[in-house]
């Protein structure tokens, strides 16, 4: 069992380049399904040209969409930040109201806001002014 040490090296690269390369190919194959400018004709084209023939289809995809790519990625980001601001303001509403009364207490209300600032869900600020929203009440 002789393995030399450049060998094991070599290996080792040989390894990590062909992991590199399985995930540049979905990372384009997913762009590919993930974009809506694209035609449903261009996405069939895109996807079989870079099946039938993939180093010469990513390569190509990168040529033609690369700077795409990073902007669309960009784009979805910002609407996932969006929407999970949406839902920490809107779990920061005015909760279930108490019965008989229509209102819910300031405590409850307080009790909560204290639990999305432990959590994180919002910041020192968003917090200070909604405890000054109640308060004022």
């Amino acid at each position: 069992m002789d393995y030399p040490l450049l060998d094991v090296f070599l290996t080792m690269l040989w390894f990590f380049l062909w992991i590199m390369w399985f995930m540049l190919l979905f990372r384009v194959v997913a762009d590919i399904f993930r974009d809506d400018a694209l035609s449903g004709w261009g996405k069939a084209g895109w996807t079989l040209l870079v099946c039938v023939l993939p180093f010469v289809g990513v390569l190509a995809y990168l040529v033609a969409r690369g700077r795409g790519m990073g902007e669309r990625e960009m784009r979805r980001a910002r609407d996932q930040e969006r929407a999970f601001r949406a839902y920490v303001q809107e779990a920061a509403a005015p909760g279930p109201k108490t019965p008989g009364t229509g209102v819910g207490t300031k405590a409850d209300e307080l009790g909560r806001l204290a639990a999305l600032h432990d959590r994180g869900a919002i910041t020192d600020a968003e917090y200070e002014r909604a405890k000054a929203k109640v308060l004022a009440v």
